[in-house]
């Protein structure tokens, strides 16, 4: 895991190039909406974007991440399906029904039942180099979600511009990187991570994600504002074992920052330690790769400090095999 990490902006890269020969078509009728199934570490990319299109794009994006396709799928629907493996049950299903109901359908795998699927039905699809574990294919989705919501023109996005960008600030921050996630796993070790964020719910999800696979930590996140109005009046005693970590952005929206002013207090008095973990980027997007990055980072820190292994899993395939009997 580690390595694939390391490698995350050479992914990008390729990334890239899968997205520059995508073989895209276009709808019959005029996208109204949009849905994005995917779960887990195939799914966390349609999380990020559509926190990262909330005030790019025009039409409603939903992401789903169960068995159930929204009532509102029907022809004028861009259905996105997003399975590394091709074979999760749940977006599988919603994949089927979203066809069945005649929505405009991509899918984005690296091969399984949903490549089948599509080839089949010569629907849109995007294949993806395979044999990796989906948590560390982040680069490769979310490079293939963008160039999804650029071609449908959901929202404007220079992709080229901004992945060549990005690419260029993870690179040139590496050794930064790398000490911020040292000091912040030595701090996070044997604590409870209280993860919160003042953008992109997303990213802190994903670092969520990272810390219970990777890690094989308990964690929790908020976000701020919506923490105001409930989860501070839980912070009402000492927790030693906690340790708050804030993800900041330059360009976070300055009454949130005025409400983490006065948190802040109250954090320091209550959790053991905060981190605060800032950004690094002109946009909106390299601000998300670098967070992104670092988060990934802190995960493996973490993980060989708790002396575990990142790769394993056990625990998720005994679940799917069980399933996989009933």
């Amino acid at each position: 895991m580690k390595s694939l990490i390391h490698n995350f902006p050479n992914q990008l890269q390729e990334a890239l190039i899968i997205a520059n020969n995508a073989q895209l078509t276009q709808p019959t009728v005029a996208i109204t909406n949009v849905i994005i199934a995917g779960l887990g570490g195939s799914g966390i990319g349609a999380t990020i974007l559509q926190g990262y299109l909330l005030d790019k794009s025009e039409l409603p994006i939903t992401v789903i991440k169960s068995y159930t396709c929204p009532a509102s799928i029907g022809k004028s629907t861009l259905f996105i399906a997003c399975s590394y493996s091709g074979n999760t049950e749940e977006t599988v299903m919603t994949m089927q029904t979203a066809y069945a109901k005649g929505a405009k359908v991509v899918i984005i795998s690296s091969g399984g039942k949903l490549i089948e699927f599509a080839q089949q039905h010569k629907l849109d699809n995007i294949q993806l180099p395979g044999g990796m574990p989906p948590r560390s294919c982040l680069g490769y989705s979310l490079t293939q979600l963008l160039q999804v919501s650029s071609f449908f023109n959901i929202a404007t996005i220079n992709i080229n511009e901004e992945l060549t960008n990005s690419i260029h600030l993870l690179n040139t921050e590496h050794e930064n990187i790398l000490t911020v996630a040292k000091a912040a796993g030595a701090m996070l070790y044997k604590r409870l991570p209280i993860i919160y964020t003042m953008s992109n719910e997303g990213v802190v999800i994903r670092f969520r994600q990272q810390l219970n696979e990777n890690s094989k930590m308990l964690c929790w996140h908020h976000v701020i504002p919506e923490m105001n109005h409930n989860e501070l009046v839980g912070w009402a005693n000492v927790h030693d074992d906690a340790v708050v970590i804030l993800f900041r952005n330059d360009n976070d929206y300055e009454r949130n920052n005025i409400r983490y002013s006065i948190c802040k207090p109250v954090f320091e008095k209550y959790a053991h330690a905060i981190i605060e973990i800032n950004s690094k980027g002109t946009t909106d997007l390299q601000r998300i790769f670098y967070h992104i990055h670092l988060g990934d980072w802190i995960s493996i820190i973490l993980s060989e400090l708790n002396e575990v292994d990142a790769m394993n899993i056990d625990i998720i395939n005994q679940l799917k095999g069980h399933l996989a009997n009933n």
